[in-house]
């Protein structure tokens, strides 16, 4: 299990429960393949897992993945893995947050149901894409170069090649 780690949501300071072994796999993982998806976009960069972002004045999120355009530094894609025992945090408070600030796109990733949800910023506040399964592949259209698979995210165990 990792450490805990705090976050500021609406003025209020809260400490979050260190994520446990599968949490930090699907992590990984997941920035392991961002990583190689955005290495030619001279636009975009990928911030540490957990790496605090400051929202808003007395808003300070730690997203498990974040990326940032350089050209402002600002937030255009959160993806937060949900914790089973913590997971309002999550899928309610920082969701509105990020609703709020009008996030361009937001991945809630569930290992509870190895599932993603895939939010896009529109008029009317975040809106659902779609939930991805099993064989089904997570792209996203300003990551040209980015794609895995449901069951590649979630799998069990490291692939040692």
């Amino acid at each position: 299990m990792s450490e805990p780690y705090e976050e500021i949501l609406c003025g209020s300071a809260i400490t979050r429960r260190g994520p446990g072994v599968r949490h930090e796999m699907i992590c990984r993982r997941l920035h392991d393949v961002v990583r190689a998806g955005v290495s030619n976009l001279a636009s975009t960069r990928l911030l540490e897992r957990r790496a605090q972002v400051q929202l808003a004045p007395g808003t300070l999120v730690c997203p498990d993945l974040a990326l940032v355009t350089v050209a402002t530094d600002r937030l255009w894609l959160a993806v937060e893995i949900v914790n089973s025992e913590d997971h309002r945090t999550d899928t309610v408070v920082k969701k509105q947050i990020y609703e709020d600030l009008k996030l361009p796109r937001l991945w809630m990733i569930d290992p509870r149901y190895d599932n993603v949800e895939v939010y896009h910023n529109s008029e009317y506040g975040l809106i659902l894409k779609g939930i991805l399964a099993g064989s089904e592949v997570l792209s996203e259209k300003l990551l040209p170069e980015f794609q895995v698979t449901i069951t590649d995210l979630f799998r069990a165990q490291e692939t040692r090649p």
